[in-house]
C-alpha cells in the first residue's frame, strides 16, 4: 500500500474520532449551558411573576375574590407558557396553570430542580412569597424537555460532521499526501535505475527542499560512496593476491628448483663424500631461508598496500629505533651498533609499519655493511629537524653506486653477491611513502661506506589525521612506484 494511501486512511479514520472525542468533551458543557439558560429564563419569568402572586396571596387572605380573580388573569398573561401554582402558608391552592405534575407532593420546597412524573418532566424554580403578615410559595415550571432536544439535535449535526469530514479528509489528506511524498517517489526511481557498476557518482545529491528527503538522499550517496569504497578495497585485495601469487611463483621458482636438485643429488647419492654432503646441505638450508624470507616479505609487501588508516596512532619513534638497534644486536652479533637518540620524536604511524622500516634499514646495513676485512659497523642517529624525524644509517660497506641508488628502492632490485630477498628496501620505501616521508640512498659523509637518509614527519598536536597515500600498489603495479626524495 502507498504512503499516501496510509495517511488517506489514517486522516479518514482520525478526524472522525477527534470530532466524536471533541463532541463527548462539549456535550457535557453543551446541556450544562441549556439548563442554565433555562433556569435563567425562569428566575426572569418568577421575577417577572411575584409582584402579581404576592397581590393574590394578600387578596385571597383579606377574601377579595374580585381582586383575586384579576390578580390571576394577571398571572396567567404574564406567565404565557410556563407553569405556575401559588399556594397559601396553609397549603389551599391559589393559582394552579399551564403544564405541571398532577401530585403537588413533587414540587421541590426550596430551589431549582427537575421534576418527573409518567415520562414528563419540568424543570421547577421555588419562590417563597411573603405579604405583610400572609406567606405562600410561588413555582414556576418549565418543559425540562427543550434542553434535551437541543442537545439532541447538537448531537445529530456532530454526527453529520463526523461523516462528511471521514471522505473529505481523507481526499485532503491523500492530495497533501502525495504531493509531499513527491520527491520521495523521484528518489525511488532514482534508485531503482542505478548501475553498481557505475558507483556513487552518477546519483547525484541536490537538495528538494524537504529535510526527510534530503537526509535519504544524502544517506543513500554516502552509502554509495561507502560501498564504491569497499569494492575498489576489495579489487585492490584481489589484485595484491594475484600479484603475490605471480611474484611467488616467479620468484620462487629458482629456489625451489635448486632444492629439489640438491634432495636429487641427495637422494640418488647416498654414499656421497661428507664434504660434498655438507656442502649440498648447507645450499639446501640458504635456499630454505630465501624462500621463508622471500614469502615473508611478500607478505609484508601485501599488508603495506591494504593497511587502513585506523591501524594508525600516536608513536614514539625514538623508542621504536631504541628497540629495533636491540633486536638487530640480537640478530647481527658480529656487526656493531653505535646510536645517537633523543628522548622523544613522536609521529603519527603504523607501529607495525614502522618496526617493519627499521628492520629493514639495520638488516641492510648490517649485512651490505661488512667487508672481507672486518665486520659491519653501523652509525644511527635519530634527530629533530624542522618539523620532521630525521634518521640517518651510515655503514662502512662498498656504498652503493650512483646510478642504482634510485633502482634499490624497487622490488627484487639486489646484487649479485646478496643473500636477500630484493625486496628489503622496497618495503623501507614502502613504510616509508605511507608515512608521508622520505628516504634516499647517498654515500656516506666520511666514505667510503653508505647513508640511508629517512625523513618522517613529527606528529603536531590538534592536527587531523593525514590520510593514506592513494593509489598504494607497491606489490601490484606493473612499474614500480617511484621513491620518494628529500
Amino acid at each position: 500500500m502507498k504512503l499516501s494511501t496510509r495517511i488517506a486512511l489514517g486522516a479518514a479514520l482520525l478526524v472522525p474520532l477527534l470530532v466524536t472525542a471533541a463532541a463527548a468533551l462539549l456535550l457535557p458543557l453543551v446541556n450544562a449551558d441549556l439548563h442554565r439558560r433555562q433556569d435563567t429564563r425562569l428566575g426572569d419569568r418568577a421575577a417577572a411573576l411575584l409582584p402579581n402572586a404576592r397581590a393574590l396571596l394578600a387578596a385571597g387572605s383579606k377574601g377579595r375574590p374580585k381582586a383575586e380573580q384579576n390578580q390571576q388573569r394577571k398571572l396567567l398573561d404574564a406567565a404565557l407558557d410556563a407553569g405556575v401554582r401559588v399556594t397559601a402558608a396553609d397549603g389551599s391552592v391559589l393559582l394552579a396553570a399551564g403544564s405541571q405534575p398532577d401530585d403537588p407532593q413533587l414540587l421541590p420546597a426550596a430551589g431549582t430542580v427537575t421534576v418527573h412524573e409518567r415520562g414528563n418532566a419540568w424543570r421547577v424554580l421555588t419562590v417563597k412569597l411573603n405579604s405583610g403578615d400572609t406567606t405562600g410559595t410561588l413555582w414556576v415550571l418549565s418543559p425540562a424537555g427543550q434542553p434535551a432536544e437541543e442537545l439532541r439535535a447538537v448531537r445529530q449535526r456532530v454526527l453529520l460532521v463526523a461523516l462528511v469530514a471521514a471522505p473529505l479528509s481523507g481526499l485532503i489528506a491523500f492530495a497533501l499526501a502525495e504531493r509531499a511524498t513527491l520527491p520521495l517517489r523521484r528518489l525511488g526511481r532514482r534508485a531503482a535505475v542505478l548501475d553498481p557498476r557505475t558507483g556513487h557518482a552518477v546519483f547525484a545529491h541536490s537538495r528538494t527542499g524537504t529535510a526527510e528527503v534530503d537526509e535519504l538522499s544524502g544517506a543513500i550517496a554516502l552509502l554509495l560512496s561507502r560501498y564504491d569504497e569497499q569494492a575498489a578495497r576489495t579489487a585492490q585485495a584481489l589484485d595484491t593476491a594475484r600479484s603475490f601469487s605471480s611474484a611467488a611463483s616467479h620468484e620462487l621458482r629458482t629456489p625451489l628448483m635448486s632444492l629439489r636438485t640438491n634432495l636429487d643429488v641427495l637422494s640418488t647419492h647416498p654414499d656421497l663424500p661428507e664434504a660434498e654432503r655438507a656442502e649440498i646441505l648447507a645450499e639446501l638450508q640458504q635456499d630454505h631461508a630465501r624462500t621463508v624470507d622471500l614469502l615473508s616479505a611478500l607478505s609484508t609487501l601485501a599488508r603495506g598496500d591494504l593497511v587502513e588508516v585506523s591501524a594508525f596512532a600516536p608513536v614514539d619513534f625514538a623508542e621504536l629505533v631504541d628497540a629495533a638497534v636491540e633486536q638487530a644486536r640480537r640478530r647481527h652479533p658480529e656487526a656493531v651498533f653505535r646510536t645517537e637518540l633523543p628522548s622523544e620524536a613522536r609521529v603519527f604511524g603504523w607501529e607495525s609499519g614502522l618496526r617493519i622500516l627499521l628492520d629493514n634499514l639495520l638488516g641492510n646495513a648490517a649485512v651490505h655493511g661488512r667487508t672481507a676485512e672486518r665486520p659491519a659497523e653501523v652509525d644511527v642517529r635519530l634527530r629533530i629537524e624542522g618539523g620532521a624525524a630525521h634518521l640517518t644509517v651510515d655503514d662502512r660497506g662498498p656504498g652503493i653506486p650512483p646510478a642504482e641508488r634510485a633502482a634499490v628502492f624497487h622490488r627484487f632490485h639486489r646484487r649479485p653477491d646478496s643473500p636477500g630477498s630484493g625486496l628489503g628496501l622496497t618495503l623501507v620505501a614502502q613504510q616509508t611513502a605511507l608515512h608521508r616521508g622520505s628516504v634516499t640512498a647517498t654515500t656516506r659523509p666520511d666514505p667510503p661506506g653508505c647513508r640511508l637518509d629517512l625523513r618522517l614527519p613529527l606528529l603536531r598536536e590538534h592536527a587531523p589525521a593525514p590520510e593514506l597515500p592513494a593509489p598504494r600498489a607497491w606489490l601490484t603495479a606493473a612499474e614500480e612506484p617511484a621513491e620518494t626524495a628529500s
